[in-house]
């Protein structure tokens, strides 16, 4: 575990814990999950519908809080943070990717990457200038005054990419980032993805139904009924490491 050990933990969960009451019964979203994430990892969370894999994502960055149990991000206990704490810590930290694009219809590709930073208070020129660049990261540069509808949906997700980048996250949530997408434009954003962790650096965190799409990441982290079944580290991403059974 060498090469691991060297870089920091930003995402410690601990013993994490989440019941709904449904009636007089309790439900177990998440039974008692424990891992580490480390800087400049590309983690998968794999599990069916119901697994408990988006209740932890949505704990993870601080959208639900846990029932019990402990979740630092950065060294902070986020669920002892307040609700603006929490808030100010997703805009610097934290960039989200969802499978339903949400891009909004009457802005353009531009327009839509710059709107995190309008929200930050940046100026229009600074908002227009790092559109662009992060645009250009995704290879959307020729695209940039399109609107959603002019775009198909992998040009979408790379918008929203772009625009979960341009507030230069350490940290990066993607939820099914891939669901709407062919197998060829598929293949294409785990690419890009893959890329952003090698290249920038990034810390990334991805939920996923499919097992397949989770071989581009470092580590798998298997999910069933809200318990960890298996954490998999792949070798092919990160030597000396090994499988690890839970």
């Amino acid at each position: 575990m060498e090469k691991q050990l060297e870089k920091k933990v930003v995402i410690d969960v601990e013993d994490l814990y989440k019941i709904y009451r449904v009636g007089e019964e309790k439900v177990r979203a998440l039974d008692g999950v424990s891992f580490k994430v480390f800087e400049g990892e590309f983690v998968a969370i794999v599990g069916t519908s119901g697994s408990g894999k988006s209740t932890l994502l949505n704990m993870m960055a601080g959208l639900e809080p846990p029932t019990k149990g402990h979740i630092s991000i950065s060294g902070k206990n986020i669920e002892k943070l307040k609700e603006n704490q929490l808030v100010s810590l997703r805009r610097k930290r934290v960039g989200f990717i969802f499978q339903s694009f949400n891009l909004i219809g009457s802005m353009n590709a531009e327009e839509n990457v710059a709107l995190p930073l309008m929200f930050r208070g940046v100026s229009k020129e600074t908002r227009i200038k790092k559109a662009r660049e992060m645009l250009e990261v995704v290879g959307l540069s020729k695209h940039r005054k399109h609107i959603p509808t002019q775009m198909s949906g992998g040009q979408q997700q790379r918008v929203g990419i772009a625009r979960a980048l341009v507030v230069n996250p350490s940290i990066i949530f993607a939820d099914e980032p891939t669901g709407n997408l062919d197998s060829v434009t598929t293949s294409e954003i785990l690419d890009l993805l893959r890329e952003l962790v090698n290249e920038q650096g990034k810390t990334l965190v991805m939920v996923t139904h499919d097992k397949e799409l989770a071989d581009v990441a470092d580590k798998v982290i298997h999910i069933k009924d809200g318990k960890i079944t298996k954490i998999e580290i792949k070798k092919e991403n990160i030597e000396n490491e090994k499988i690890e059974e839970v």
